[in-house]
């Protein structure tokens, strides 16, 4: 960026995706929000609250709907930045576009970055967030993805999501069998993104979607390892890798 050029406003607010049913994880989410399933010894929705502030996120909006009292009574416990305001959906659960729709009076008119409130991961050499942030060009970029390896990713058996190319720039498995990279539920996005888009439910795909049309979606490679906490074997899992992780010198 030349001195001439402004510098992009920092980014200081999140939007965490915590209203989902849970239904994979059952019998666990019949009593207990998956936002709230501990892995190391932390409340998953804890492990994305504290990466946020981190790396100098200041506010964070969280949304509920499935068993939503229990996540306000645990925010309201919680101390630490960043601080908390709630996106209410106890009425109707409105997906993951819908859901950042709703809470945009609350984001403010500057990029963003979204959670999804189960997004866990071992790091490497550098804090992922940080890095994720550092990358973020939004002159040239209307979406930047937290991506993750498909075939080291533990816990994900699914064929993958995207395709990358030598810029960064992300396109869609489409026909193909198998696809390098999974959204690993972080990303950077912009406000003004959500102008047309429909009322009520709809998934965050559709702007990936439109973003890959205009050759401003963009990916960063995660550097370490991401565990998919999707059902209550993959809790076990993960609790061990980290466990194994922790003894590696």
């Amino acid at each position: 960026m030349s001195e001439s050029e402004p510098t992009p406003p920092a980014l200081t607010r999140a939007f965490v995706l915590a209203a989902g049913l849970g239904k994979r994880m059952r019998p666990v989410t019949a009593t207990l929000p998956k936002p709230l399933v501990a892995v190391a010894g932390k409340a998953l929705l804890d492990h994305a609250l504290d990466r946020a502030a981190e790396v100098g996120i200041t506010e964070a909006v969280v949304n509920v709907h499935w068993l939503a009292d229990l996540i306000e009574g645990h925010l309201a416990r919680r101390t630490e930045a960043p601080a908390i305001r709630i996106s209410d959906e106890r009425d109707a659960l409105l997906e993951t576009g819908g859901g950042v729709k709703k809470a945009l009076p609350l984001l403010g008119p500057d990029p963003f970055v979204v959670f999804n409130a189960d997004s866990f991961w071992l790091e490497g050499p550098a804090p992922n967030l940080a890095r994720l942030v550092a990358e973020w060009d939004p002159e040239a970029m209307d979406i930047l993805l937290l991506v993750a390896p498909t075939a080291t990713s533990l816990g994900y058996e699914g064929k993958g999501d995207f395709v990358m190319g030598p810029d960064g720039g992300l396109e869609r498995r489409g026909e193909r069998a198998v696809a390098p990279f999974i959204y690993a539920g972080v990303a950077i996005l912009k406000p003004a993104l959500f102008a047309d888009t429909p009322e009520g439910s709809f998934s965050l795909n559709l702007l990936f979607d439109r973003a890959i049309d205009r050759g401003r979606l963009f990916g960063l490679r995660l550097d370490g390892q991401w565990l998919h906490v999707g059902t209550p074997d993959a809790i076990a899992a993960a609790e061990e890798r980290v466990r194994l992780s922790a003894q590696i010198p």
